[in-house]
């Protein structure tokens, strides 16, 4: 079955590629993106991308998210993650299924991260796996 499937990038997300890609990983944010909306149509699905280092601009694309009928999120929020309660209020409120995805295991790294406010709603979490983490999610997402 088709899925249509929205992928949220955070704040800082857009520096991929050369933001400490010791941790991080020397991909950038277009090299993974293309990948997962070629990956979306090789399995009969579709994937749309959005970035953004504004919180508010995050909360609207969920919202309109509800409006074009996507079957499922994969969101990294980054630095949001372990401080926004408005985009998980707003993840909760319009009901779509996601999966939380970061690059790097958030638990082996500095205790304010280890801290989520989307864990608890999400479907699951893909911590550590470099940008392969989004290929399984989307992946996961397609299956579900």
């Amino acid at each position: 079955m088709a899925r249509n499937i929205l992928v949220i990038h955070g704040p800082n997300l857009n520096l991929l590629g050369t933001r400490e890609p010791h941790i991080y990983g020397a991909q950038t944010l277009d090299d993974i993106n293309r990948h997962l909306v070629q990956l979306a149509t090789e399995l009969d699905s579709t994937c749309q991308t959005y970035q953004s280092n504004s919180e508010g601009q995050l909360v609207d694309r969920i919202h309109a998210a509800a409006q074009q009928q996507v079957d499922y999120i994969i969101i990294n929020a980054g630095a949001y993650t372990h401080t926004s309660v408005a985009i998980r209020d707003a993840l909760a409120g319009v009901a779509i299924p996601f999966l939380e995805v970061h690059l790097s295991n958030v638990h082996r790294r500095e205790p304010f991260r280890h801290q989520s406010y989307l864990s608890d709603v999400a479907q699951g979490v893909i911590v550590g796996l470099g940008a392969y983490g989004y290929e399984a999610a989307l992946r996961y997402a397609i299956a579900a």
